[in-house]
Order: structure tokens, then C-alpha cells, then sequence
């Protein structure tokens, strides 16, 4: 008895949130989304940060800058080794990790994010940080927080557009756990993984976020990751000066972009253990001689933002902190790639503004305040996503008075990179090089968000080949829209009531119906999962050069119960094609 209504209750659900319009569905299911994914990502963060505490003797976390010369080489090449060991002992696509996975699984397999994925993730990038690597931790992240979404969604059987959003939101919750960003957690899910702006997504997506900051708060309080000094724009005749920092920011981004896609295709034919060991040698011998490089690097950001560096010092941390992650990144080293971004942004911007201090007439504002502007560019060219730069900036720092300059060089950075190198997004480029391409038009994503179950024709009647005129009546009785023949419980043709309606008016009444023979407009027929969007019925469609679709779900191991009919023509009135 409850396994029925528990069953029924998914069907129920199911129904509903595949459609455009369950707001109210999705925005129940994000909250448990939030907890999950915020559960998820402050577990890594507290296995990372504890035992980074114990290798650097209870000191700064991130403070690898005491470690002698010979540990700063052998502790990321040990790292590199191990990661190395453990990758190649994992299934190919075990290995697959990080913010292009999530992008890739959105759009070639509807969501689908596996458990051991996420797992190897967890594990490869907690040992990716703590070896002191140039790595983020925002792409694991991501990756673990769009995973908690999309297991819910498949633990609730519910259909794939749905799912996505669910994706979108433990995206958005993971980022805002991690760094105490909830709106840049949301901008960043649907600006830079999802591509698209919808309110059925931004409401379930703004309180899977507000659960997860919430959740975070709880164990690491509310104060901003960065400590800034009060600061601002010192004269807008500083305009000009920040346009050029975003052109020379902006030739960081795309040579980041460039060299990240040259050390992906670079020993591509070498075994995985050889690979990750290799990167673990570049980053450990770049860190004999400038250690800022290892680690997240958000103790160099504070230093560059408190004004105690030069600018040589900014200048060798801003270069050597962009090729160390571009190597580790792209010799196979799990890891994200935003936080340095943020280093190194910081960094350049903190070296321009000590040049602008030095030679700018008139009152100048301070580097410091260079340094938060060219954090924000540098992510926001990187990522072609000056919205989610923008916001991050403004909640990782607190100070609104970067709005201003901080677009200026952003838009600049941004158009740099793209026009001026023909750089797209890092995540759009990485992709391309791997042979995937990134389809986010207007139409599909239209189609994505609507499920099949949300646009099938309920009313259909299922009978046998052959039935005799009371059980085609009583068939008829029902009203149906369709009639599904069935061959020992297979379907095998779709035919309008309507012409058996008109058949029954002048048949003989003793005579067998043979529902195969009789004059009729009867459809060759595939089945589709109840789970299945619209984009992936017309796909089905077009491939199988098919004219109708039954819609199936497994209630019982063995056993299919058909819900619907599915017809190119009703999916072209869903999304109103003329």
C-alpha cells in the first residue's frame, strides 16, 4: 500500500514540475537541495582546511610561504604523484570532473551527474589543495553541489527539465557555501553553467542559495573572504587609467585561456599517473622561487589588498600564478580554476595601481583598490561573465564603490579577450577542444525546459489488434484523442479515435475489428522516458524519422505503463512555432 502511493505521489510530482509553470514545486525542492549541497561543500571544505592546518604546523592554511624551498617542490610533486596513482587506477569517464563535466552532462545527458564522479572529485581536489597546487576550489564545488541536485531529482524520479533546474541549484548553493556569495551563487549558476534566465529557474535557484549561505553562516560566520581597507575611486580623470588596466587584463585572460588549452592538448598520449606528476613538478619548481603561487591564494590576495607588496613582487605573482595554473589545470590536475583567476587579477590590478600611484598626477586611488577591480576582471574576462565578476567582487570585498570602475574594466577585459583574441568563455573554449560543443540557442533551451509529460495527450485508449464492436464502443465511451495497439503488451501503432469512430458507423455488428487493417491514419510509433525533455522528443523524432511518441515510466521491475502520445505537432504548439 505505500509503495503504491508512494509511487503515485512521484507520478503526481513529476506531472507537475514538468511543466513551465511549477514555481511552487521547484522552490520546495530547492531547499532540500541547499542543505545537501551546502552540507557537501562545508564537509570539503573542513577535510581541506583541517588537514592543511596540520601540514603547516596550525599556522595560516594557505601560508605555504614557510615552507622551505625543497618541501615547496617535493610537496606538490608528491601530490601530483598520488593524484596521478589513484586517476589512473579510476574508469576514463570515473575521471571526468569539475565544471566542464556539469556542462557537459547538462547538455549531452540531461543532468545525469554520477555519484563515483563526484566522489573521485571530492578526493582528487582535496588532495589537489592541500599538496599546495595552483587550483581553485570553486569548479569541485560546482561539480559536488550539482551533483547533491541532480541525485535528488533522480532519487524523486522526477523528469529532466526539472532536474535541471535542481542542477542550477545546488550550483548556486555550492558557490554561495563556499565563498559567502549567495547572489553571486546565483548569477554564477545561470550566467556562466546554465546559460539562460528564466523565473522558474532564478526563484528555486535564489532560495537554494539563501539555505546554503545560511548553513555556511552557522559554521563560519558572515564576514567576507577578503579583508579590505575602506577605499575608493579617486577622481573619474582615473577613468582612462582603468580602461587600460582592463585592455592589459583582458591580454592576461586570453593568454590564461590560450596556454590552459595548449597544456590540455599537450602529452594527451602519456599515461595519467606521468601526466599529473609532470604538472605537479611545474608548480612545485615555480614555487621554489615565488611560493605565492601554491594554494588557492587568497592569503596573497588580502597582502595585495592590505598594500604590502611591490610591484615586482604583484608583477612575478600575477605571471608565474597564471602558467602554474594553467599547467596544473591542463596536464589533468583536479581542481577550479576561478580563484586564481582572482590571484592573479589581483595581483596585476595591485602592479598597475602602484604604477598609477607612482606616476598619475592629482588624487589617485590607492592599489588596493586597483587590486579588488582587477580581481573582479580577470574573472569576469575569463569566464565571459561580467554579471556573476561584478557580483562577486561586490560581496567578497563589501565595498560598493567598486561598482563603477569595476564594470568599466570589466566590459573592457571582456571585450579584449573575446574581440580582440577571439577568446570565449574558458569553460566554451575547453570544451571545443575537446570536441563537445556547448548548444545554448534560444529554441534549446526552450525545449529543455519543458518535460514531455507536461505536453503529451492523456486521453488514449489501449486495445488489442483485433476486438469485437462493444469493446471498441466502450473504448470510444472514454472520449480518447488516440488509440494505441498493443502486440503482447508491446505497442505497435497509433491510430486517431476519430477513425475508428467512423469505421464503427458503418460496420457490420458481428464482424472482428481488426484495428492493423481498417481504413485509418495510423502512425509508426517509439516509446520515450516520462523523464525526457522536449528537446530530446523532437531529437528523437528527427532521428528516427518517427511521427509519434508513447511516453513510458517503469512503475514495477519489467513492467512499462504508457502515460501519454507525444506528436511533433503538439511539441511545435508548446513552444509556438508559426
Amino acid at each position: 500500500m505505500f509503495r503504491e502511493r508512494w509511487n503515485q505521489w512521484l507520478d503526481n510530482l513529476g506531472l507537475r514540475v514538468s511543466s513551465l509553470d511549477a514555481l511552487p514545486q521547484l522552490a520546495m525542492l530547492a531547499i532540500p537541495v541547499g542543505l545537501l549541497s551546502g552540507g557537501v561543500i562545508i564537509l570539503f571544505r573542513l577535510l581541506v582546511e583541517s588537514t592543511q592546518g596540520l601540514l603547516l604546523n596550525g599556522s595560516d592554511i594557505e601560508n605555504y610561504e614557510t615552507l622551505a624551498p625543497l618541501w615547496r617542490l617535493l610537496l606538490p610533486l608528491a601530490g601530483g604523484l598520488l593524484i596521478g596513482l589513484i586517476w589512473q587506477t579510476l574508469k576514463k569517464k570515473s575521471r571526468e570532473v569539475g565544471i566542464l563535466h556539469v556542462m557537459e552532462r547538462l547538455n549531452y545527458h540531461q543532468g545525469q551527474l554520477p555519484v563515483r564522479n563526484a566522489l573521485a572529485q571530492f578526493v582528487g581536489a582535496g588532495l589537489s589543495i592541500i599538496s599546495g597546487h595552483s587550483v581553485g576550489r570553486e569548479g569541485p564545488s560546482v561539480h559536488l553541489g550539482a551533483t547533491s541536485g541532480s541525485q535528488l531529482g533522480r532519487w524523486l524520479h522526477l523528469p529532466n527539465n526539472s532536474k535541471r533546474t535542481l542542477v542550477a541549484c545546488g550550483i548556486a548553493a555550492a558557490i554561495a557555501a563556499s565563498f559567502n556569495t549567495p547572489l553571486a551563487g546565483v548569477i554564477f549558476a545561470m550566467e556562466v553553467v546554465m546559460m539562460e534566465y528564466s523565473l522558474v529557474s532564478f526563484a528555486p535557484v535564489i532560495l537554494a542559495a539563501v539555505t546554503a549561505t545560511t548553513l555556511s553562516r552557522a559554521v563560519y560566520g558572515s564576514m567576507p573572504a577578503f579583508l579590505v581597507p575602506n577605499t575608493q575611486f579617486g577622481s573619474l580623470l582615473e577613468l582612462p587609467y582603468v580602461v587600460l588596466m582592463g585592455l592589459v587584463i583582458g591580454i592576461l585572460a586570453a593568454l590564461f585561456i590560450f596556454l590552459l588549452q595548449r597544456f590540455t592538448g599537450l602529452v594527451t598520449s602519456w599515461p595519467v599517473w606521468s601526466r599529473c606528476t609532470l604538472a605537479g613538478l611545474s608548480v612545485g619548481l615555480i614555487a621554489m622561487v615565488v611560493p605565492e603561487v601554491m594554494g588557492i591564494g587568497y592569503d596573497t590576495v588580502n597582502q595585495a589588498l592590505l598594500g604590502n607588496l611591490g610591484l615586482l613582487m604583484l608583477a612575478s605573482i600575477a605571471l608565474t600564478k597564471l602558467i602554474a595554473t594553467a599547467a596544473g589545470l591542463g596536464l589533468g590536475l583536479p581542481g577550479g580554476l576561478i580563484g586564481p583567476t582572482l590571484v592573479i587579477g589581483a595581483a596585476a590590478g595591485g602592479a598597475m595601481g602602484i604604477i598609477a600611484d607612482d606616476w598619475l598626477p592629482g588624487d589617485i586611488a590607492t592599489p588596493a583598490f586597483y587590486a579588488m577591480i582587477g580581481m573582479g576582471t580577470m574573472m569576469g574576462a575569463t569566464l565571459q561573465a561580467p554579471l556573476a565578476a561584478l557580483t562577486a567582487m561586490l560581496e567578497l570585498t563589501a565595498n560598493p564603490n567598486i561598482i563603477l570602475p569595476g564594470m568599466l574594466a570589466l566590459i573592457t577585459g571582456g571585450l579584449v579577450s573575446r574581440e580582440l583574441f577571439g577568446k570565449e568563455s574558458v569553460y566554451i573554449e575547453l570544451m571545443q577542444t575537446r570536441g563537445l560543443d556547448y548548444r545554448h540557442n534560444p529554441l534549446a533551451q526552450a525545449l529543455r525546459r519543458i518535460g514531455v509529460a507536461s505536453v503529451m495527450e492523456r486521453r488514449l485508449e489501449i486495445l488489442p489488434p483485433e476486438v469485437d464492436r462493444e469493446t471498441a464502443a466502450a473504448a470510444l465511451a472514454n472520449e480518447p484523442v488516440w488509440i494505441l495497439v498493443t502486440v503482447n503488451n508491446k505497442p505497435v501503432s497509433l491510430m486517431p479515435a476519430a477513425d475508428l469512430a467512423l469505421y464503427l458507423q458503418g460496420a457490420d455488428s458481428g464482424e472482428p475489428i481488426d484495428l492493423l487493417e481498417i481504413p485509418a491514419d495510423r502512425h509508426e510509433i517509439q516509446p520515450i522516458d516520462f523523464q525526457a525533455t522536449l528537446r530530446e522528443a523532437l531529437s528523437l523524432l528527427k532521428n528516427t524519422d518517427t511521427e509519434a511518441l508513447y511516453v513510458i515510466r517503469r512503475t514495477i521491475p519489467g513492467i512499462d505503463r504508457v502515460y501519454g502520445i507525444l506528436t511533433r505537432k503538439k511539441i511545435e504548439r508548446s513552444y509556438s512555432i508559426d
